[in-house]
C-alpha cells in the first residue's frame, strides 16, 4: 500500500492544540462512520454531510454512543452553494475544518457504457466529482490557511486510475477530480496543507483485510498523519 513514511517530521505535530474539526462529505454508516470514530479518537470534532437528515441523525446517535462528538449537516454535493454553506455552519459550530474528506458514493446512473453516454449524461458526474469538491475546498481553504495546516482527502473508486468502458461517467469525472486534487497537492504543500487521494478498487467490504471500513479509516488517518505523496491505493487495481 502506498503512503508509508513521514515527510519532514510533520507527523508528530499534525494534531496541535486548538479547536478544529474533520468534515466528512458523503457520510454513511460504513466508511464515513469508521473515519469519524478514528479521527474522533484523536480528539477531532466531527461534521457529517449527507442529503438525508434521518441518516445523519442515526449516525450522530451511533457515534455519540462511541464517545465521538459529531453533528450532521444536510447538503447535496450537486448543489455547490448549499454544500459550501453547510461547511461554513460546521466550522462555526465545531471549529475550523482542519481535515476535509470528500467521499460521496456515485449514483448508479453515472455508470453508463461509453457509447450510450450522451453529453447531458455527464452533467451529474461532473457536478458530483468536480463542482462538489471544488466548492468544498474553496470553502474550507481559508480556515486551513489561518490554522497554518490542513488535510484534504479525496476518496475514489478504481475508475479514477483505470477508466472502464461500462462506467463512462465515473471514469471521466473521477479523472477530472484526480487532476484537480493533484494540482492542489502541488500548489498547497508549501503552505502546510496536504492533499491526497485514496483509490479503493471494487467495493468497500466488511471483513476484508484491506477494504474493511475500519481498515480504510486507519489508512486515511495514516495519510493525514504521514503526509506522504498524493495517490494511495487501498488494494490492488485488479482486485
Amino acid at each position: 500500500m502506498a503512503g508509508a513514511g513521514v515527510c519532514g517530521g510533520v507527523a508528530g505535530a499534525v494534531r496541535m492544540v486548538g479547536m478544529s474539526s474533520i468534515a466528512i462529505v458523503g457520510a454513511g454508516s460504513g466508511l464515513g462512520a469508521a473515519v469519524a470514530r478514528r479521527f474522533g479518537r484523536e480528539g477531532f470534532a466531527v461534521a457529517l454531510f449527507a442529503r438525508e437528515q434521518e441518516r445523519l441523525d442515526a449516525l450522530v446517535r451511533d457515534l455519540d454512543g462511541s464517545g465521538v462528538s459529531a453533528r450532521g449537516f444536510v447538503a447535496d454535493v450537486r448543489r455547490p452553494e448549499e454544500l459550501a454553506a453547510a461547511l461554513g455552519r460546521a466550522a462555526a459550530e465545531l471549529g475550523t475544518v482542519e481535515v476535509l474528506q470528500y467521499s460521496p458514493v456515485p449514483h448508479r446512473d453515472f455508470m453508463r457504457p461509453v457509447l450510450e453516454t450522451r453529453h447531458r449524461d455527464l452533467v451529474g458526474p461532473i457536478e458530483f466529482s468536480v463542482y462538489g469538491p471544488v466548492a468544498a475546498v474553496q470553502q474550507v481553504l481559508p480556515g486551513m490557511r489561518r490554522l497554518g495546516r490542513g488535510t484534504i482527502l479525496l476518496v475514489n473508486g478504481g475508475t479514477a486510475v483505470v477508466p472502464h468502458t461500462e462506467r463512462a461517467g465515473t471514469s471521466i469525472a473521477f479523472a477530472a477530480e484526480s487532476a484537480y486534487g493533484h494540482l492542489l497537492h502541488e500548489r498547497l504543500a508549501g503552505e502546510g496543507i496536504h492533499v491526497a487521494q485514496l483509490v479503493i478498487p471494487g467495493a468497500i467490504t466488511p471483513g476484508h483485510a484491506r477494504k474493511d471500513p475500519a481498515v480504510l479509516a486507519e489508512t486515511l488517518w495514516g495519510m493525514h498523519r504521514d503526509r506522504h505523496g498524493f495517490r494511495h491505493f487501498a488494494d490492488d487495481l485488479d482486485s
